[in-house]
């Protein structure tokens, strides 16, 4: 089995870091994009970090331009975007796939391990979150529509 805390990432910044580095409690992995009706939902994602980072969350924005064309920006532009607009201080990583031939490895190895409806491996859109357990051993995947203040009971559970 990958280990999921393990697989090379980097961040919006050109920076090599892997989830382990984060040495978080719970980690909520989203794919994310600037020009989504979900875009919004980057202030809740913020209000869950300030909420909890002390406590052991860390919550990492992976923007993904597969669905509708929907993240087209440079890296600058995107951080400055979500920085402006959103206030976003949790970390931001560089624009990737979640699905198709080019599926980054973390996002292969989460729909691996938390599928979708009827075992779908599939990512339908942007703001597909996943809540990882700090060792790696639990993934749970919330939809879109998933409101990122209705994840505070798992990320308690997780906390705890």
């Amino acid at each position: 089995m990958t280990d999921l805390l393990q697989i090379p990432l980097t961040d919006i910044n050109g920076q090599e870091t892997r989830l382990a580095d984060y040495g978080a409690r719970a980690l909520l992995v989203v794919n994310t994009a600037s020009r989504c009706g979900f875009t919004p939902q980057y202030e809740g994602l913020e209000q869950l970090w300030r909420q909890y980072k002390d406590r052991g969350l860390a919550v990492l924005g992976f923007p993904c331009n597969q669905f509708g064309a929907q993240e087209p920006g440079s890296e600058e532009e995107i951080a400055s975007f979500c920085s402006m607009n959103f206030g976003v201080s949790f970390p931001l990583f560089r624009k990737l796939d979640v699905n198709g031939p080019s599926t980054h490895p973390l996002f292969a190895e989460l729909k691996r391990r938390a599928p979708g409806l009827l075992g779908s491996q599939r990512i339908k859109w942007n703001f597909t979150k996943f809540l990882i357990s700090g060792d790696g051993s639990r993934v749970e995947r919330f939809a879109p529509t998933t409101k990122p203040e209705a994840l505070q009971e798992a990320v308690e559970n997780l906390l705890r």
